[in-house]
């Protein structure tokens, strides 16, 4: 595992690194097959995205910003993210998580340091499982989820289409230790019995 510069902290996203994280995120929508989407977005169009990951609560968005940039123009090495996994009500304990790093911020421990940073907020936020899906292929990332436990749970073959072709998606899966989730309630056909 690479050395994680001890200067990088980790912090909540907020409107000021909305450029920065757009530009993260192009650089994935226009140069890879990561993302699945296939336009680039403005900051104004990724603004509800942004909102939708307060600073508490399962749904996060932590930066890492490059600690030798100036305070009113910061430039972030990359973000994780906790989402909604799926909208039903019974999905509400698990999340999709994701990782990305700006372009010549990877190999340096900066995906590790966020990951870990979102594992343990998510603790104290009742979340049960965290899931993954990653486009194959993938290594850099597959062993990023690897060395948090995560495990693969599943391929989608051929389930997306974009740079002329068609991408496989992996969905891999972390059991999360919450300090704050509720045991399984029994299942109350099971009780009747």
């Amino acid at each position: 595992m690479p050395q994680i510069p001890a200067e990088v902290q980790v912090r909540p996203g907020v409107e000021a690194d909305l450029r920065a994280l757009t530009d993260i995120y192009n650089h994935y929508v226009l140069e890879t097959a990561l993302t699945f989407d296939t336009v680039a977005f403005t900051p104004q169009e990724r603004l509800p995205w942004l909102r939708s990951h307060p600073e508490d609560g399962p749904h996060r968005l932590l930066v890492a910003p490059d600690p030798d940039t100036r305070h009113d123009a910061p430039h972030v090495l990359g973000y994780a993210t906790s989402s909604p996994y799926r909208p039903k009500a019974a999905y509400s304990t698990s999340v999709e998580v994701s990782v990305y790093l700006a372009p010549g911020a990877t190999g340096r421990g900066v995906g590790t340091l966020l990951h870990k940073a979102l594992f343990e907020a998510l603790a104290d936020e009742g979340v049960h499982r965290a899931y993954a899906a990653i486009a194959q292929p993938n290594e850099p990332s597959v062993r990023l989820h690897d060395a948090f436990g995560s495990h693969p749970v599943g391929t989608y073959t051929e389930v997306g289409r974009t740079f002329g072709r068609y991408w496989d998606v992996s969905w891999y899966e972390k059991a999360l230790l919450s300090r704050t989730a509720p045991s399984a309630s029994p299942d109350p056909a099971r009780s009747r019995r």
